[in-house]
């Protein structure tokens, strides 16, 4: 581990946050009230697809208590502009229309009208005095009925982008990618052995036990404020800002704590209406959604559709592999297939590559994010294939991945060649582990899968600042989702050579820090960190000039080491170290406050890689799953709180099973949703599976000064597969329609092996 080479990092403090938590003093998003505040509550369609004729809401008006009331005119309308938003793309003409309906209602659950009111109550009260008028309208719900030629459209001036000629009618392809390298046809004529296969997924929920909720304040000068539970306040503060045409600098968004994301909450839904509430009605106007409402009208991960093949040689060389991806996007284009795309084939060294991607709207929730958005549906067909091909080959599916692996220099079919990557590193170490050497229990069988996430950088700031009695504060603009707080302050701790117990890091308002990209890509401890290590560092340096000014020498003759300032060396003269309590102490005289800061656009991420094994039993009659023991590898470059660390591999190995084993949306013949909550939703809990075991590799990205790679998106990409090739092996039937919940598999038992009527 690292923490043989640093002081601090690699070893594993308290974190900052967590006194508050156990204690219940931390504040998450419905803890906030202001005096005098309103309740907002929203107006959502009953129906899968219809058009709004009208909307009458005078008699909600007219209900005493009833201060304010929106609908979609109260809403500019906006241009046709995709930007950013989180780890994917949406336009902001949509957007606008998901955070309230336009032309037409698009899913159960889009948002029609918004009231505020005294009590919740009157708000409810009033929503069932607002009068719609739709004109309902056929829908469609599954990926593939939508890409049908007379499926009903969602979208009429949505052409399919990405293909050539240019189709002259609208239909629910909103896009196609395609990725090509190398000759594909020509890698196929040297395969030996093809194995091809068509695998499905469904949407899945995050899972975040915090619903969406925000408080807005309006002024009577127009400033807004507003605390919501987020990933990324910088970005409500800008779709507020587009959506309501305010200025930014007129809106200030304060984080609360957050009751976990998972890249469901680098979105706004809420936001934009308490606003304009709040400024119709001239008062604080506060949303919490209720779980039905964050399940029918909040983005899942999508479902869709993997087509695979892939063709080796009998010795195992993996010379062309194809894969045709069809992902729902819900009611407006968006959904993650590019980066489903360019992942599917990243673990592996193949010269061949073709492929496809379509992004499908149907009449569902748009979607959002969600570890590694499309990277596990499509490692769900990929690994299950690889899987397959071992089987035929009577390969270790782990020699056969060493056989195939990504390396430095290795070329994507995605574009980029590979840095130092710790692919190979990572399948060494889960096969040298003891759960791989040794056997599986009586009746269980095993199963192993392979993941990649790119990890982003992109735009961050930090400051440092030392405070009086030489402790230090340092500012970021994050939302800690994963432990960032602590690893931040690792950091800077490490850099300054002081105690870790003497650096407070903070999650900094919009108003009060630089601008930083959301909370999502497993950037914050690469992108971040690196911020706060140059705000440190600069910080360092006027430090030095103020120990350089105390003893009357040149700055150049000044060095930072174990948290004091030394001369350089004996020729710049007899000096006792001054400390940065010293230093700070004596700040008024030599110059003032003493501060870092820095800002920039992080390059150079580090790409991440997991394989995970588990062992597990199926119940032949009832089809229940039981996972007894579970290993997660990945490379993590270098593990700053190994915690932290441990915690993010073992949360997205459990999300991951509950993926492959139970969770689905279903929707029922008239497009609504019949399992909004939890009780019908089925996610693990921790009597469902053994304890993780997690191995962690570290192959430090050389493009941070201290190794970081992101972890957090990773773990939840190899599981789907995982579980699926274990479950193949024990049943000896191969499942490929997630997830692979008891009826199905139970179905397909019974559907290889008949019974006699007696049995």
């Amino acid at each position: 581990m690292s923490n043989g080479k640093y002081k601090w990092i690699g070893t594993r403090p308290d974190r900052p946050d967590g006194a508050d938590k156990v204690t219940g003093r931390a504040r998450f998003g419905a803890d906030f009230n202001m005096p005098g505040q309103l309740v907002g509550k929203v107006l959502r369609s009953p129906h899968a697809h219809a058009v709004i004729k009208s909307i009458d809401a005078s008699a909600a008006l007219a209900l005493p208590g009833v201060k304010a009331v929106v609908s979609a005119v109260d809403f500019p309308d906006q241009p046709n502009l995709i930007v950013p938003t989180g780890e994917m793309q949406v336009n902001l003409r949509d957007i606008t229309r998901n955070i309230i309906a336009r032309e037409k209602a698009l899913y159960e659950g889009h948002p029609v009208a918004a009231v505020a009111a005294t009590t919740e109550a009157i708000a409810k009260a009033a929503l069932d005095l607002i009068k719609v008028e739709y004109e309902v309208l056929p829908h469609v719900i599954d990926v593939t009925d939508a890409m049908k030629e007379d499926a009903p459209i969602l979208h009429d001036h949505m052409i399919t982008e990405g293909v050539k000629p240019a189709p002259t009618k609208p239909s629910n392809i909103a896009k196609r990618i395609d990725n090509l390298k190398g000759d594909i046809e020509a890698g196929f004529k040297q395969a030996e052995i093809v194995v091809e296969r068509h695998y499905t997924t469904q949407a899945v929920h995050q899972g975040y036990i915090e619903p969406h909720a925000t408080l807005a304040s309006a002024a009577e000068d127009g400033q807004v404020q507003l605390w919501s539970t987020t990933q990324g306040h910088f970005q409500v503060r800008g779709f507020c800002s587009r959506l309501l045409n305010i200025e930014t600098s007129q809106i200030r968004v304060t984080p609360t704590e957050i009751g976990g994301g998972f890249g469901g909450k680098t979105v706004v839904y809420l936001e934009p209406i308490a606003v304009r509430l709040s400024q119709k009605s001239g008062k604080p106007v506060k949303m919490v959604m209720t779980r039905d409402e964050v399940f029918r009208a909040s983005g899942p991960a999508p479902g869709g559709t993997v087509h695979v093949k892939i063709g080796a040689k009998k010795d195992g060389t993996i010379v062309a592999a194809e894969c045709t991806i069809a992902l729902q996007a819900g009611a407006f284009p968006g959904s993650p297939v590019g980066p489903a795309c360019w992942t599917s084939f990243a673990c592996y060294d193949i010269p061949n590559i073709k492929v496809v991607g379509y992004d499908v709207v149907s009449n569902r929730p748009k979607v959002a994010a969600y570890r590694a958005p499309g990277a596990p549906i499509s490692a769900w067909g990929v690994e299950s294939t690889v899987d397959i091909l071992a089987q035929e080959l009577r390969m270790d599916p782990i020699d056969l991945r060493l056989k195939n692996a990504a390396k430095k220099g290795t070329k994507t079919s995605y574009g980029p060649t590979f840095d130092t990557i710790g692919f190979v590193e990572t399948l060494e170490a889960a096969k040298s582990s003891e759960h791989y050497k040794s056997k599986p229990k009586a009746g269980m069988s095993r199963g192993v899968a392979a993941g990649f996430w790119f990890n982003v950088g992109a735009d961050s700031s930090a400051a440092a600042h030392v405070a009086e009695d030489g402790t230090v504060t340092v500012i970021s603009g994050n939302p800690d989702i994963g432990g960032s707080r602590a690893s931040l302050a690792l950091m800077a701790a490490e850099e300054l050579g002081v105690d870790y117990s003497k650096v407070r890091p903070v999650i900094a308002d919009t108003s009060s820090i630089g601008f930083n990209f959301v909370t999502g890509g497993s950037r914050v401890t690469f992108a971040t960190g690196l911020a706060v290590v140059n705000s440190v560092r600069d910080m360092i340096r006027e430090l030095k000039v103020r120990a350089a000014k105390t003893w009357g020498v040149d700055p150049d003759g000044v060095i930072w080491e174990d948290g004091c300032a030394k001369p350089a060396g004996s020729n710049v003269g007899e000096f006792e170290p001054l400390s940065l309590a010293q230093l700070a102490a004596t700040a008024g005289k030599t110059g003032g406050p003493i501060n870092g800061h820095a800002q920039l656009n992080a390059q150079g991420a580090g790409p991440g890689f997991g394989v995970h094994i588990v062992d597990l039993a199926v119940d032949r009659d009832t089809g229940i799953v039981t996972v007894d023991r579970y290993t997660a590898a990945q490379d993590v470059g270098t593990a700053i709180h190994p915690s932290y660390v441990e915690g993010q591999l073992q949360g997205g190995a459990v999300q991951g099973v509950g993926w492959a084993l139970n969770e689905e949306y279903i929707y029922g013949s008239k497009g609504r949703l019949d399992n909004a909550g939890f009780l019908d939703y089925r996610m693990p809990v921790a009597s469902d599976l053994p304890m993780i075991e997690t191995i962690l590799v570290e192959v430090p990205n050389p493009h941070h000064p201290y190794g970081v790679r992101g972890v957090g998106e990773v773990p939840i990409v190899p599981p789907l597969a995982a579980v699926g090739n274990a479950v193949a092996r024990s049943t000896g039937i191969r499942m490929t329609d997630l997830p692979l919940s008891p009826p199905r598999l139970s179905a397909a038992i019974d559907a290889a092996t008949p019974r006699m009527a007696a049995e």
